[in-house]
């Protein structure tokens, strides 16, 4: 009776002695290599962050967001190898026939196929969002959805083959499936341009409103603070439209991406004050008129 107790507790102390023992190397080796991958990755995109970024997370070369995002879905593909050929590794470990689990798995994978086609459409959207660099980390966009609706708008804090994470104007993260985007737009991409058009009753010297307009610009572009943000000296479009009451006069600023709220804000206290100064008046926007040049990182009031 002690032969015949001793003998299964000899036989388990081989067991893990030998593939329970290299069972959990492979576990932990790769729990370990997963996490170093993820560490550098880390250390990869912070040290693309502070090259390039400067201190503003708006205003960076797009060959720096590509290289943060690339590099995020470089460290999530690794990751999902090393579990992978894990898993597979353990297996053989463990004696079980891997060979003869391909044709099972082939069945498993036909049946997940039909129910992840929706996965499968987010990663192949994902892959051709990111190698045609459609937007990137830090960038300022809005996002429409199948279905309709209001379009997203924040800024972009994550892109992976599967989702696009963004933070919204109240802090809120929004996670969008690659999958169902159907329409891009992005504010802070190589440049940007302020528009602001100005009413100002029919009867105004338009002229005059043009050449005060002008001088804003320029004094706007002597700024030293405002001229770091600033392509160019801002232009006088001239008149864009007529009404029976009023006349809308534009001034276009061409801005660094991601700029153009801040530079329009500051055009538009200027244009008041030197409007004040010349004694013209700004013909009131009635409440019906929708606002545009919305700035989607600010809280609405």
């Amino acid at each position: 009776m002690d032969v015949l107790a001793i003998a299964p507790l000899a036989n388990l102390t081989d067991w893990v002695r030998g593939r329970g023992l290299a069972v959990v190397l492979i576990v932990i080796g790769s729990v370990l290599l997963a996490r170093l991958v993820t560490w550098v990755g880390g250390k990869v995109t912070a040290r693309i962050d502070a090259s390039a970024g400067g201190g503003d997370a708006l205003v960076r070369s797009e060959a720096a967001k590509h290289r943060h995002s690339l590099t995020q879905v470089l460290q999530w593909v690794a990751v999902v190898v090393i579990y992978t050929v894990a898993t597979v590794t353990v297996l053989s470990t463990l004696g079980l026939p891997v060979t003869s689990l391909v044709a099972p798995a082939t069945v498993l994978g036909v049946g997940l196929g039909f129910g992840a086609q929706r996965v499968v459409q987010d990663v192949l959207a994902g892959f051709f969002l990111i190698t045609e660099r459609q937007y990137g980390f830090g960038d300022v966009v809005s996002i429409a959805v199948v279905g309709g609706g209001d379009p997203a708008e924040g800024t972009v804090e994550d892109v992976t083959l599967r989702i696009t994470r963004m933070r919204s104007v109240n802090g809120e993260v929004v996670i969008i499936p690659n999958g169902q985007i159907v329409k891009v737009v992005n504010l802070s991409r190589d440049w940007a341009r302020a528009v602001i058009d100005v009413p100002v009753p029919a009867s105004t010297d338009v002229t005059h409103v043009q050449d005060v307009l002008r001088e804003v610009g320029e004094q706007a572009f002597a700024d030293e603070q405002l001229a770091k943000l600033l392509l160019d000296t801002p232009s006088v479009m001239g008149v864009t439209s007529l009404g029976l009451d009023e006349v809308n006069v534009r001034i276009v600023a061409r801005t660094l991406p991601g700029k153009q709220f801040d530079v329009g804000r500051d055009l538009r206290s200027r244009i008041a004050l030197a409007f004040r100064r010349e004694g013209i008046v700004v013909q009131p926007q009635s409440p019906e008129e929708p606002v545009t040049g919305h700035d989607p990182r600010e809280v609405p009031s």
